[in-house]
């Protein structure tokens, strides 16, 4: 296994943390047979081809960073309207923390898109909840 993760691994590795955050088996396979990107908002899910401007976005990162996205969450925050892509990347060497599960309770590497003021998106790590098939942005 090389050291840099292809799209075949880190695909199998963001299937892996799909697991891993409970998310509801259909949206898994979307995700692996179609490679379908879920949204939730509030712990709902919502295709993302329903939300043009967010598919061109996965489009845009995953292209321009070599990263694979598997899960998004959608939050109005109080510095404005936000989009935060769980990710995985190509650096293996990460991949033991890409994801940290303490029960239902995540800390999860992201890319947060500021969609009301796009120069305050960035990469960091957010705290995510699961419940019922679903997730949710929590810090």
């Amino acid at each position: 296994m090389g050291r840099y993760a292809n799209a075949t691994e880190r695909k199998t590795k963001a299937i892996e943390l799909m697991k891993k955050l409970d998310i509801y088996k259909p949206y898994i396979e979307d995700f692996e047979e179609n490679n379908t990107v879920c949204f939730y908002e509030n712990y709902a899910g919502f295709w993302t081809y329903q939300e043009p401007e967010v598919q061109e976005k996965i489009t845009e990162l995953e292209k321009l960073y070599d990263i694979t996205i598997y899960a998004i969450t959608h939050e109005f925050c109080e510095f404005g309207e936000c989009y935060s892509f769980l990710y995985v990347n190509k650096y293996k060497e990460e991949w033991s923390y890409t994801l940290e599960s303490e029960g239902n309770l995540h800390n999860a590497f992201a890319y947060v898109w500021n969609k009301t003021d796009d120069w305050c998106s960035e990469f960091g790590t957010i705290g995510v909840r699961s419940f019922g098939g679903g997730i949710k942005r929590i810090a």
